[in-house]
């Protein structure tokens, strides 16, 4: 079966369907909104990363997106609170494509991170988590650098146990714990430097997806193509896409990389 938009939006209908939900689907952006008819709050689904993921996981990769958006919805139907949930609270990395306000208009938290990323901040609620917006930091009377600096905290303190493999002469090394924060120790500076310390060669790394970083020793030209390949592959079946572009790892931070023809050229 050729899977399109329109027969995602269908599967994924029957499969939420419930008294006390509303569904509506923009076919120019491929995007299913799904709300609750009491409340209006309400999850937006990106199609187009589904069915890359249907192509391969079939059936496996459905059940993943109804679980998520059925725990998210649950989750915007309880009050929630910042007070005594410190320990819970997170950076996640977006793309600055990612929806800088909710659905109603209320704006995130979120700070620029790489011309391709944007940082925001999430309460963590055991299978999801909710974002931390500009009316829950007013209803908790919560300034914005406190948030900032307990997200930068708490992501230090995750661990992060790295599997390694050697292609064409070059190492790479793979963070997958899927706690839904592995993309976020890229902001874990003292970690990021003690890999830097790991390479032979030059230090380039990719997050394509929320819940995966590849780190990359890359020893020669071929290590840039493998990068780029590999990110391109995580990018299309992940969860939550971020970008598939690579970064080197340079002392001023990171900087986005084009990696085209076993060459890699800055991006301008």
């Amino acid at each position: 079966m050729k899977m399109d938009g329109k027969k995602m939006k269908n599967i994924l209908k029957e499969r939420l369907d419930s008294d006390n939900r509303t569904f509506s689907f923009d076919s120019k952006k491929d995007v299913l909104r799904i709300e609750n008819a009491l409340t209006g709050k309400g999850i937006s689904i990106e199609l187009p990363g589904i069915i890359a993921k249907w192509e391969t996981l079939k059936e496996k990769a459905i059940d993943e997106v109804v679980y998520y958006v059925e725990e998210a919805l649950k989750v915007m139907g309880e009050e929630q609170t910042l007070e005594g949930r410190e320990k819970q609270i997170f950076p996640v990395i977006r793309s600055t494509s990612f929806p800088d306000e909710a659905a109603e208009g209320n704006q995130f938290l979120f700070d620029e991170h790489t011309a391709e990323t944007r940082i925001y901040y999430a309460l963590d609620l055991g299978n999801t988590y909710r974002l931390i917006d500009q009316q829950l930091l007013k209803k908790e009377n919560w300034r914005p650098e406190r948030i900032r600096q307990v997200a930068r905290f708490n992501v230090r303190s995750l661990s992060a146990p790295i599997k390694s493999d050697t292609v064409a002469g070059n190492t790479f090394y793979f963070l997958n714990t899927n706690d839904g924060y592995d993309a976020s120790r890229i902001l874990n500076d003292a970690w990021l430097r003690e890999m830097k310390g790991k390479m032979k060669g030059t230090m380039a790394l990719a997050i394509p997806h929320q819940d995966v970083i590849i780190i990359a020793d890359v020893e020669n030209d071929t290590g840039y193509d493998i990068l780029a390949q590999m990110a391109m592959s995580f990018f299309a079946s992940g969860h939550v896409p971020i970008t598939a572009l690579s970064f080197l790892y340079e002392e001023e931070g990171l900087e986005p990389v084009f990696i085209l023809a076993k060459n890699k050229s800055r991006k301008e």
